[in-house]
């Protein structure tokens, strides 16, 4: 089953009104003229998302330090906040659904005035300009607003997954210095009360303590802060103009080691969001964006800056999207495109519990995070009554999508359809060789793309050593394949990073948590895709130590640590033991090795 856009569908389409403005019909023919006129598309998208700044740019890219280090908006002068505040002041920015509450709703005017509120209190706070802020809270309109003003502040703003556990938000608190970090007493969430409170409380960090569970109390620390006691009743807040590459959110993704790499992103950064979901996710004035996600993923600052720079308004539900109470709000809240990811849609599916509601209004969906099936798309698809789906891959060092669908195009379940506008990759084989298989080569200068690491060397690890080709080669990591019909496949990663339910997780980490099983002598973390595509399995190789449990105590060992000290979120599947795991000569786990065996 496939989608195929209508004329009229592709003349509205935000795609199809700005081809018309340059003069293309056929969308191959505009990714050209795209990539090879940067400056002039870069120019277009920040004219047509009217990106607003106090000091225009001098030149849209700059790259007289190469263009690994481009500078985009170069010698401009502005706040992103800016650009989200543009609609009227009537319009609906956040609509939001508390566990089992009524449906609710706050305007742009009263958006902006909470946001002020909040940026008038970090000074009430001796914060100043370029501070850095934690914040640790699901996605809620609390934490949206904190967010939004933190960066109008001009502060740094640390986003820390509620998911983790105290060793992980501890590592990003030593990384990023936090001067506050926010969060709450309990998430409740699928029926279960999970702690937040005390697992942030654990770091020597300040908090400011929102209370939105009244009835499960906690005991306060001295130095800690509620809610109502930080806010300020001040209304007035004047953003702070900055240059462009000034820092704004640090987000954090996992490489192959077990540090997770710390990611900047600056003033530009939101335009590449706002820009793919301008052409790709076809978001329009008034629309509503609905992407169960969190501020610890890049999602979440994307679906804020995606939204609102675009004039459209956020859909938040603070409970689990897997029940049909969800189904309900997609359907209360009129959500026009909604953003999941697949392991979701196959719980919908298992359950049939989205099948009941209106989902019409939905105009498309999109999907990332993880690689999706194609029977479960296709199901997607007939839920709002045959709407595309648009694939979108990316990263958080991208601050969007590398490749996409495109609502111009016929969809595809479970493929991708395009580069994205204004970026150009090459895919090489074992060998290095241009291939229809391989590995992603990203093509810089591409707004959005980060050019430095916070702890880390950002040369090293996405430039060192990459193919000599004609252009300078940025590595992503992603194995890719390109089909017959030009469309692409994701495959999953070159590298030992693996994502588990749409959570990007270093191999590396997970062996350091297991390692400390007194049955383990070494062991090998690997993703298995499941057959028919579908999220992956974590499975676990391990040499012995001792014989003290039976495999299935051995299982239950596994799981704990890892939900104690990684993420509650991550399920072992399967532990294999092994005499010896399979290394390289230079004594690096062979995980590909692993892998096939277990497939046999």
């Amino acid at each position: 089953m496939s989608w195929k856009p209508t004329p009229e569908k592709i003349k509205t389409s935000n795609i199809g009104k700005i081809m018309q403005k340059h003069g293309f019909s056929n969308y191959e023919d505009f990714w050209k003229w795209s990539v090879t006129n940067k400056e002039a598309f870069w120019s277009s998208t920040i004219e047509e998302l009217d990106i607003i700044q106090h000091k225009k740019y001098e030149q849209i890219v700059n790259t007289e330090d190469g263009v690994e280090n481009a500078t985009w908006l170069y010698n401009a002068s502005l706040n992103i906040v800016d650009s989200c505040f543009k609609n009227d002041g009537d319009a609906i920015a956040i609509s939001y659904q508390k566990t089992n509450k009524p449906l609710q709703k706050i305007t742009q005017k009263e958006l902006l005035l909470l946001v002020n509120k909040i940026a008038n209190s970090f000074t009430n706070f001796n914060l100043k300009i370029g501070d850095c802020i934690a914040i640790n809270l699901p996605m809620t309109l609390e934490s949206v607003a904190i967010y939004i003003a933190a960066v109008k502040a001009g502060m740094q703003v640390a986003t820390v997954a509620d998911s983790f556990s105290t060793k992980e938000i501890k590592t990003r608190f030593e990384i990023t210095k936090p001067k506050l970090a926010f969060t709450q007493n309990v998430v409740v969430r699928a029926n279960k009360v999970l702690p937040l409170y005390e697992k942030v409380a654990a770091t020597s960090v300040k908090n400011i303590v929102v209370i939105p569970e009244e009835k499960y109390v906690i005991n306060l620390r001295k130095q800690d802060v509620l809610w109502g006691n930080f806010l300020s009743e001040d209304p007035v807040f004047e953003s702070i103009k900055s240059g462009p590459q000034e820092t704004t959110t640090i987000l954090f993704s996992s490489g192959t080691t077990a540090t997770p790499k710390a990611i900047p992103w600056n003033h530009t950064t939101p335009i590449k969001a706002a820009a793919d979901a301008f052409y790709y996710q076809n978001i329009q004035k008034n629309d509503v964006v609905c992407w169960p996600t969190n501020l610890g993923w890049m999602m979440g600052p994307w679906l804020v800056f995606a939204a609102l720079i675009n004039k459209a308004s956020i859909a938040l539900y603070y409970d689990a999207p897997t029940s049909k109470s969800f189904g309900k709000f997609i359907e209360e809240a009129k959500v026009t495109m909604l953003g999941v990811i697949p392991s979701i849609v196959k719980q919908w599916k298992k359950s049939n519990c989205m099948e009941q509601f209106d989902w019409t209004h939905i105009k498309c969906f999109s999907s990332t995070g993880e690689v999706s099936n194609p029977k479960e798309m296709k199901y997607l698809i007939e839920l709002a009554g045959n709407k595309p789906i648009i694939e979108y891959c990316g990263g958080t060092e991208i601050g969007g999508g590398y490749m996409t669908s495109a609502i111009v195009q016929e969809n595809s379940p479970s493929t991708f359809s395009t580069k994205t506008l204004g970026g150009d990759f090459i895919i090489l084989d074992e060998n290095h060789n241009e291939s229809k298989k391989g590995e992603v080569f990203l093509i810089p200068p591409i707004l959005g793309l980060s050019t430095r690491l916070i702890n880390k060397n950002h040369h090293d690890i996405y430039y060192k050593n990459t193919p000599k080709a004609n252009v300078l080669l940025r590595r992503h990591g992603d194995e890719i394949q390109e089909l017959e019909n030009g469309y692409f496949k994701i495959l999953g990663r070159i590298d030992d990073a693996m994502n588990l339910g749409g959570i990007k997780v270093s191999a590396t980490q997970i062996e350091e948590v297991l390692n400390q099983l007194n049955f383990i002598s070494e062991c090998a973390a690997v993703a298995i895709a499941q057959k028919n595509v579908g999220p992956s399995k974590l499975i676990l190789f391990y040499s012995e130590k001792n014989k003290e449990l039976n495999d299935n105590d051995r299982l239950k060992a596994a799981q704990a640590i890892i939900k104690k000290e990684i993420n509650p979120l991550f399920k072992v599947t399967d532990l294999v033991k092994i005499d010896k795991l399979p290394r390289t000569a230079s004594h690096k786990i062979m995980r590909r090795t692993l892998k096939d065996n277990y497939n046999k």
